[in-house]
């Protein structure tokens, strides 16, 4: 492959069935301090981290402490009550090593916090076969703004056109291209074609990808 010489992977939603759950644990959390927002309306917004999702189901500024309390409590509930269920999407692993096999290089840049990104590449099994790990910060924007996306470009060592950016969400897309990264959307977060609009390509997940593998290699050798 001569163009592309890493993949960026998202996690959630893209490697883990959790974007459900993601969702289930912010309604839980918010109901706890009081604010009834619907899972549908949280659902929408799970591919971004709790400096957007807070200010804008509760109005409280993402730094004070109340937003940190809040997100904290649902990090509690989310590996509490929700990660010890959750799965990885089938044949991630098999993708992993067909793209470890061409030499490329594997990275993750996630909205996820540092200590749920372990867990979750322990039940996506990938955890040895990534080079670098990009997860939200506390000085960092996360998804759509391209913060997350710009850190795995700095630690992979290559040039943004030497990369591409795989995720699930309209916001992956966006922040993949705010970075100057090329992006392929995966259907299995729960966006349909017309939502992940930018994509250079788009698959149903990991297996389809892996089915149409040669695809994608004749489009990023050009």
């Amino acid at each position: 492959m001569t163009s592309v010489r890493g993949v960026i992977f998202d996690v959630d939603g893209t490697l883990v069935d959790s974007n459900d759950a993601h969702a289930r644990a912010w309604v839980d959390a918010l109901h706890e301090a009081g604010f009834e927002v619907s899972f549908e309306r949280i659902r929408d917004m799970i591919g971004m981290g709790g400096d957007k999702i807070i200010p804008d189901v509760t109005g409280f500024d993402p730094e004070s402490p109340e937003a940190k309390a809040l997100a904290e409590r649902r990090g509690e509930i989310f590996k509490q009550q929700y990660l010890p269920h959750l799965k990885a999407f089938p044949d991630v692993r098999a993708l992993f090593e067909r793209m470890r096999r061409d030499g490329l290089e594997l990275s993750i840049a996630t909205s996820a916090k540092p200590n749920e990104l372990e867990p979750l590449l322990r039940i996506a099994n990938v955890a040895d076969l990534i080079s670098e790990k990009s997860s939200h910060k506390e000085d960092e924007r996360s998804k759509p703004d391209p913060d997350i996306v710009n850190a795995a470009v700095r630690r992979s060592g290559f040039d943004r056109a030497e990369l591409v950016m795989v995720g699930d969400t309209p916001y992956d897309v966006e922040a993949s291209h705010r970075a100057g990264v090329r992006v392929i959307a995966f259907r299995c977060g729960g966006w349909a074609d017309d939502e992940l609009g930018g994509a250079a390509q788009i698959y149903d997940g990991a297996s389809d990808m892996l089915a149409n593998y040669e695809r994608f290699k004749r489009t990023f050798e050009k």
